[in-house]
């Protein structure tokens, strides 16, 4: 294309052609695109995966415009400018080209993320595994995130020769910056490397059910910094990741989400256990809520005025557990009141009448009629 630059064209024309150039190379590359994106996407319909379809949802956009920088780049070579328009040029090219690779890696880094929850399925009974996929590819998504933007910045800021200067004179101050820095970052450091931590340790997995400061819920975000429950009455808890792992809290399905469910009754000690527990025995074989597993009742105390019974059932997950055991305790209640009412706690009073004072004629006798012995 040398002959180009080599012809006598008129000044007021050369923008015409350079406006050209610039054209015909964006809409080579457009097309391109678009043909790769028509036959990658031909190919993934064809499979029975929607990976495939994820994956193109998400790099698609960002693939146009790499596209496009690549064929603007080639295409400047063509166009006759000045030193200092190459130079901004280059500066464009030294902003442009790192933003465009990293917003193509963090669309990837999200394409397999979605990947990674289309396979792990969490609506199955026993999504152990599945959460445990969901929670490693959220934490170490939003690393990867953090580091491919760093890495981003840098890339840009290097570009400019004044940036690289300063940065050379600010690594001679790099130590006590760091140490600077790093106090007054604390908290949010240690909360960072707790989340790094947690993403291999797995204390916690995305909609484990925990009990943390008095509170019931469900995991619903983790973050690099902080961990979201979703509380059991719509209100959410926000706390720092390191308290997951410097602090003792409850985790309901951290090996299986399969639970043991207690409930008590408070009766009268003349109460016919026997005949409860036949009677709980029919009421949890009639709830579709068991699973099947195991369930009993026992006298688990004596108190002055009642015994303590207590109720063990099985279900599948912590929430269909908490409504086995209401239905069970209102149903057996049901029973007590219209069948037993007797095993209703009551409370005992002793009377016992005084012994009458000696009066009279009376003064010889004992209270049951004898003669009192003499003194």
């Amino acid at each position: 294309m040398r002959w180009l630059r080599s012809l006598d064209i008129p000044a007021e024309w050369l923008w015409l052609q350079n406006v050209t150039i610039i054209a015909v190379a964006i809409l080579i590359a457009v097309v391109v695109h678009a043909v790769a994106m028509r036959i990658a996407g031909h190919a993934a319909r064809r499979t029975a995966s929607q990976s495939d379809d994820l994956v193109l949802e998400h790099i698609r956009q960002p693939l146009r415009w790499v596209a496009i920088a690549i064929a603007v780049s080639f295409a400047m070579r063509l166009v006759p400018m000045t030193s200092d328009g190459r130079d901004i040029w280059r500066q464009v090219l030294g902003f442009g080209v790192p933003a465009l690779l990293g917003w193509l890696a963090v669309s990837a880094l999200r394409a397999l993320q979605g990947v990674v929850y289309l396979r792990a399925d969490v609506s199955v009974e026993d999504n152990l595994r599945a959460r445990r996929k969901r929670t490693r590819a959220q934490i170490l998504g939003r690393i990867g995130i953090f580091l491919i933007v760093f890495l981003t910045v840098c890339l840009m800021l290097l570009s400019v020769p004044g940036i690289r200067t300063i940065g050379v004179t600010l690594m001679a101050s790099a130590g006590i910056a760091g140490l600077v820095v790093g106090a007054a970052a604390q908290p949010a450091l240690k909360n960072l490397i707790a989340g790094v931590q947690m993403a291999f340790t797995e204390p916690i997995r995305l909609d484990d059910v925990v009990i943390i400061d008095n509170e019931w819920g469900r995991i619903e975000q983790i973050h690099l910094t902080f961990v979201v429950v979703r509380i059991w009455d719509e209100r959410r808890l926000v706390v720092p990741v390191a308290k997951f792992l410097e602090n003792s809290f409850q985790n309901w399905t951290r090996e299986t989400s399969q639970l043991l469910g207690s409930v008590f009754w408070y009766l009268d000690p003349a109460a016919d256990i026997p005949r409860l527990r036949e009677k709980m025995g029919q009421l949890v074989e009639a709830s579709p809520r068991w699973d099947r597993r195991f369930f009993n009742m026992q006298v688990t105390d004596v108190k002055p005025d009642s015994i303590e019974v207590r109720g063990l059932m099985t279900a599948r997950d912590a929430a269909i557990a908490f409504d086995l055991r209401c239905e069970i305790r209102e149903g057996l209640l049901e029973y007590i009141r219209l069948e037993m009412p007797e095993a209703l706690p009551k409370r005992r009073l002793e009377h016992s009448s005084p012994i009458p004072p000696l009066v009279g004629g009376a003064a010889g006798r004992s209270p049951d009629g004898g003669v009192s012995p003499s003194r």
